[in-house]
């Protein structure tokens, strides 16, 4: 699903993410999540209007269980934005756009 949100996998996460110089979203998946299909045209959307100023990327828990497990992800699709290698926000659920743009106002 190549598209304006970038694939992360556990050996890639701390430079893509923790590292980042912009904050970024991190919406942790899963391929038979329902809800993760309902939500990731949206990040889709948002990544491509907003992408200068938050990075959004995907974490496919299933295949990526090591920082799944890290970040103590109990329940999907949860998104959570870092900010200089930290958490700052976490939003859990599937939301439609204008939530999510409300959510995520302070960092776009």
């Amino acid at each position: 699903m190549a598209g304006a949100t970038t694939p992360v996998t556990d050996s890639t996460f701390d430079a893509e993410v923790l590292k980042s110089d912009k904050p970024v979203l991190v919406d942790f998946w899963a391929e038979w999540c329902g809800p993760c299909k309902m939500v990731a045209p949206v990040l889709e959307e948002i990544a491509a209007t907003h992408g200068d100023q938050l990075r959004i990327v995907k974490l496919n828990i299933d295949e990526n269980p090591q920082t799944a497990r890290a970040y103590q992800i109990m329940s999907i699709p949860t998104m959570a934005v870092f900010v200089d290698g930290a958490i700052a926000k976490s939003i859990v659920g599937a939301k439609p756009k204008s939530v999510l743009l409300k959510d995520l106002a302070e960092y776009i």
